[in-house]
């Protein structure tokens, strides 16, 4: 059988796996996983010198490959698409450690009198001194000629095989095998011929990434794979229920800051009509945030299902839900105070008349700072003012109320400042419930580089993102590259469109500040819980006289 022959009946093959695994057979995909992790492996360990690592990356290779699968259209291309997927890791992984593989091994002088300090995995059957010398033999090899020399002694020294998953002729591989052979130093050619051959993934190999795999309904026969591979998964049972703390820990410190606001305003009132006034009030714009969230639910619900790359599970619904129901609420809340100013500023104007006579009472707590720059006090914070709307901002290079304007940092439920927190932020860092600026974190995000519920910008990451050139998400629309469960842009969840997210800035600080979302959080709800501590203890001092 030619090359082109073989290539053609493995993609044949490829196409029925593929199918046959999107329609929830788990097996079709072992059998995938072993048919080409002897490539992927090879691939991950030429770049990367070190066996385990190799094997890390491979495995995370054919597990994005599995969440993705329905993403790939062309399914009779499945080598190359894995390929292209593996190799994405690769450069992920090297340019994450300096562009350089892992060089950890000794001069081979050095090697032959030390003896190993214990033995690698069973898989390998290699010893660690074994592993030393085969890399610093392989590594002084152009990587065009290491490729096919690793592939070749892995793949039982079949030509045939490498040329068809390297996508080059026999006679290309021969040469190419010749020149690698006489790149290496003769006397370590036989030990490399063998230590290849015992490093190619066995079984195990496949047994722990179908452990890995997201969860859905799948033979017994895999249920039982998986359950003895999972014996030995302790650190990846840790990693889920860190994610799991993260994901429940995150909703409830949002709803806890979203509350505080209700709490402050009744801890302000100065009547049981306030006090009624406010809880109709709250009441009222939280039964509408849920209905209308819940039906908004549903129709994405539906709508993602329909798509190719749709898939949904009581977590996912969760999520959507919550964060539509936190954008609603914030929408209506801030609605409702803008249309409603008018008539507070009257109400507040008659009250400071009729029973303060004109005269401003003093804020529950008020400090400015005596130390100036440019006119602006360094520190100037106003807290649990009843009359503040019918005041001036507070201002200071430091600011804190409920309007402040900071020549640095503002904190109030209207925040302007180059790093401003607040209800509505505004800044070149804002961090709130609406937030604009250059970079915007929010329940409804604008700016350059957005991250949010909503999120519109030149890139955008959030539930739903709009970009010119980027977005990320569950509904994601971008003038030019798009992932997300319901895409829009020219490259929409392609290879394409992931790469440029793997190596663009934004999207690489986004992973980072996901994995420290409690103090993202804690930023906006720590100021507004010393605001409610200020505005209770106020209230109990004057009911105590």
């Amino acid at each position: 059988m030619t090359t082109t022959d073989l290539i053609s009946t493995a993609a044949n093959d490829d196409a029925g796996l593929v199918n046959a695994t999107l329609a929830g057979n788990r097996d079709a995909f072992s059998q995938i996983v072993s048919r080409y992790q002897s490539l992927v492996c090879s691939l991950t360990y030429s770049a990367t010198g070190n066996l385990g690592q190799s094997e890390d990356l491979a495995q995370e290779t054919f597990i994005t490959a599995w969440i993705h699968l329905r993403q790939l259209r062309e399914r009779d291309k499945l080598r190359t698409w894995l390929c292209g997927i593996a190799r994405n890791r690769i450069n992920n992984f090297l340019r994450r450690e300096g562009r350089e593989p892992v060089r950890r091994a000794e001069p081979l002088e050095g090697v032959a009198d030390k003896h190993a300090a214990e033995p690698l995995p069973v898989d390998y059957a290699i010893s660690k001194e074994e592993a030393e010398i085969l890399w610093r033999s392989l590594e002084r090899i152009p990587e065009i000629y290491r490729e096919p020399l690793i592939l070749f002694y892995r793949e039982h020294q079949s030509i045939e095989n490498v040329a068809a998953n390297l996508d080059l002729t026999e006679d290309n591989v021969k040469q190419r095998l010749s020149r690698g052979r006489k790149l290496l130093q003769e006397q370590v050619l036989a030990f490399v011929e063998g230590a290849l051959a015992r490093t190619n993934p066995g079984k195990t190999f496949t047994l722990s990434v179908l452990a890995a795999l997201p969860a859905m309904t799948f033979s017994a026969k895999a249920t039982a794979i998986g359950a003895a591979a999972a014996k030995s998964g302790a650190a990846a049972k840790t990693a889920g229920a860190m994610g799991l703390l993260g994901v429940i820990s995150s909703p409830l410190m949002v709803l806890f800051g979203n509350y505080i606001p209700y709490r402050i305003a009744l801890a302000g009132a100065h009547s049981d009509e306030e006090r009624k006034h406010i809880k109709s009030f709250f009441g009222k714009i939280c039964a509408w945030s849920f209905g209308l969230s819940m039906a908004l639910t549903a129709v994405l619900y539906f709508v993602v299902q329909n798509q190719p790359a749709g898939r949904g599970n009581i977590l996912d619904l969760f999520l959507t839900w919550f964060v539509g129901f936190v954008i609603i609420y914030l929408l209506a809340i801030f609605s409702s105070v803008i249309v409603s100013s008018g008539k507070r500023r009257a109400y507040y104007s008659r009250v400071l008349a009729q029973e303060y006579g004109g005269v401003f009472s003093k804020a529950a707590f008020e400090y400015r700072s005596r130390m100036e720059w440019f006119g602006l006090p360094l520190v100037h914070i106003r807290l649990g003012d009843r009359f503040d709307m019918l005041k001036k901002p507070v201002k200071g290079w430091i600011a804190a109320g409920s309007h402040a304007i900071g020549g640095l940092c503002a904190f109030g439920a209207v925040a302007v400042a180059p790093f401003s927190v607040g209800g509505l932020a505004i800044g070149f860092i804002g961090l709130g419930g609406f937030a604009f600026g250059a970079f915007p974190f929010g329940a409804l995000a604008f700016g350059v580089c957005a991250f949010g519920g909503i999120a519109v910008g030149w890139q955008s990451f959030g539930a739903c993102a709009f970009a010119w050139s980027a977005a990320l998400g569950n509904f994601a629309l971008a003038h030019q590259f798009a992932i997300g469960d319901i895409a829009r842009a020219p490259q929409a969840n392609t290879d394409v469109a992931r790469q440029f997210a793997d190596a663009s800035l934004f999207f690489r600080w986004i992973r980072v500040v996901n994995r420290h979302w409690f103090w993202m959080n804690f930023l906006w709800i720590a100021p507004l819980a010393i605001q409610w501590w200020v505005v209770a203890r106020k209230n109990r001092r004057q009911n105590n006289f």
